[in-house]
């Protein structure tokens, strides 16, 4: 259980959180190896604060977070302010609506946008939220996502109507074969689940649930 620590995103992104929460959550993550914290861009300085003598541990951010559809300039700039603050990880959510109606163009240039801020100083990991898409839609944001340069796609913010399946995974990893990581979150709760989402291609994981997972507990959570 514990060889999974390292393709753990520890999780903090319930709209409660305070200061304390998310210090506990990085010390978590110093303690436990995690490859990163996740938290809200307005907790990252803390976050940064807690793991800046600990550079394995990388802090992400969430941008556009949960329903994708902030203005391409707001995301693109809430991208640079967690950059400023310590972010080396940036979970961006597509324009989910866009996809649909299919403005693949809008998608696309969404995502270039926040990847060109990015570039040389956090990796972009991109949030299909594939509980709201169909196979077909799925394949055409991953391959948008590598039209775009990102780094990863990413199953699910965790706040919609379902989490990572691992059909959703196999497919994604399939589209995006070894140009892209992909991301598996929400949902996933034990070092059973993590196994699953591994086998199906992941080779990141999103959970709140990181401690319970290399520990051997079952996680109380809906993230």
């Amino acid at each position: 259980m514990k060889e999974y620590a390292s393709l753990i995103d520890h999780t903090l992104l319930k709209a409660e959180a305070s200061t304390s929460d998310i210090q506990k959550l990085a010390t978590e993550a110093k303690k436990y190896h995690f490859a990163s914290v996740c938290v809200h861009p307005s907790h990252v300085a803390t976050a940064f604060e807690v793991l800046q003598d600990t550079p394995s541990v990388k802090v992400c951010t969430v941008i556009g977070f949960p329903l994708g559809a902030t203005l391409t300039e707001v995301k693109v700039f809430e991208t640079k302010l967690a950059i400023e603050q310590g972010a080396t990880e940036v979970d961006m959510v597509i324009h989910i609506g866009a996809l649909k109606q299919g403005d693949d163009e809008y998608v696309r240039k969404d995502i270039q946008a926040v990847v060109q801020e990015a570039r040389g100083k956090a990796l972009v990991k991109v949030i299909l939220e594939t509980s709201l898409l169909s196979e077909e839609e799925i394949v055409r944001a991953c391959s948008l996502a590598i039209q775009a340069g990102a780094d990863f796609v990413k199953t699910s913010t965790g706040f919609s109507t379902g989490g990572a399946t691992t059909e959703a995974v196999a497919l994604m990893r399939k589209t995006v074969g070894d140009q892209l990581g992909v991301k598996a979150s929400g949902g996933i709760r034990s070092a059973a689940d993590v196994q699953a989402m591994v086998e199906a291609g992941a080779n990141r994981i999103g959970a709140s649930a990181g401690v319970e997972i290399v520990t051997g507990g079952q996680a109380d959570t809906n993230y």
